[in-house]
């Protein structure tokens, strides 16, 4: 699998992009950035869209991507999310008012973009990918997905904070190669991480204790105010698993 991060980040600014995880350039996990981050032809080219959680650093772009490949596809972008999530996109962003509703456009038989539900832990097939979304500690029923493919598995929890089930669940498989998650905020606002449902240098530390063992864990959702802060105090843990995602539209291979 090759995992492109085309943004990395739990904000934006010049030069920071919000979370899009792209695999194989057809799998594409949240879309917080995939139109900016994306040429148009690479937009296209995406089949399946899993997103974890509505909030707006996860799906603005998804109304930008319709868009943009609006009659260039043939066929609907096929969107994974949950009943909340799918309701937060309809009713808050693709609502006819703040933008289209692709999902009905340029008709409800043949739109640009297609929902389909996800429940935790029911196993989806998605061509050569083997999908298992699984429930994360944050906000608006959050999901966190292993992929497998062709006998290796990623694991990513896109944003949550300290959990306990997908861990559980990740020490299961024996061909899991990475695992993206997140680390938010410095030590000192330790309330607002946990008020928020995300991680500090200090509680990502505390995590790792949980994770499957040897395996190299790639730091993203770092907001940008806050990153050379995080980089200056995930060094100072010295933990050699942890790979800060510091530069979008960078790409790994496992």
């Amino acid at each position: 699998m090759i995992v492109r991060i085309v943004g990395g980040h739990g904000g934006v600014s010049p030069g920071f992009r919000a979370k899009s995880y792209l695999i194989d350039g057809k799998l594409l996990i949240d879309a917080g950035s995939v139109a900016s981050g994306l040429l148009i032809d690479e937009q296209v080219q995406i089949d399946n869209i899993l997103i974890s959680h509505p909030h707006l650093d996860h799906i603005a772009e998804l109304a930008y991507m319709s868009d943009n490949c609006f009659g260039l596809k043939g066929k609907p972008f096929e969107v994974y999310a949950s009943k909340e999530t799918r309701h937060g996109i309809v009713t808050h962003l693709m609502n006819d008012v703040i933008w289209p509703d692709f999902s009905k456009l340029p008709t409800a038989e043949n739109p640009t973009i297609r929902f389909h539900e996800l429940v935790p832990e029911k196993t989806l097939i998605l061509g050569d990918y083997k999908i298992l979304p699984v429930s994360v500690n944050h906000y608006c029923d959050p999901m966190g997905f292993i992929v497998e493919r062709k006998n290796r598995a990623v694991l990513f929890t896109q944003d949550t904070g300290p959990t306990e089930r997908i861990w559980e669940i990740a020490k299961q498989y024996s061909n899991l190669k990475a695992i993206f998650t997140e680390v938010s905020f410095p030590n000192s606002l330790a309330k607002v991480a946990f008020d928020s449902r995300h991680h500090t240098p200090k509680t990502i530390a505390e995590e790792i204790k949980k994770m499957p063992p040897d395996i190299p864990i790639f730091l993203g959702h770092l907001k940008p105010n806050y990153q050379a802060k995080l980089y200056q105090e995930i060094e100072e843990l010295d933990i050699d698993r942890f790979n800060l995602l510091g530069s979008d539209d960078t790409s790994y291979v496992f």
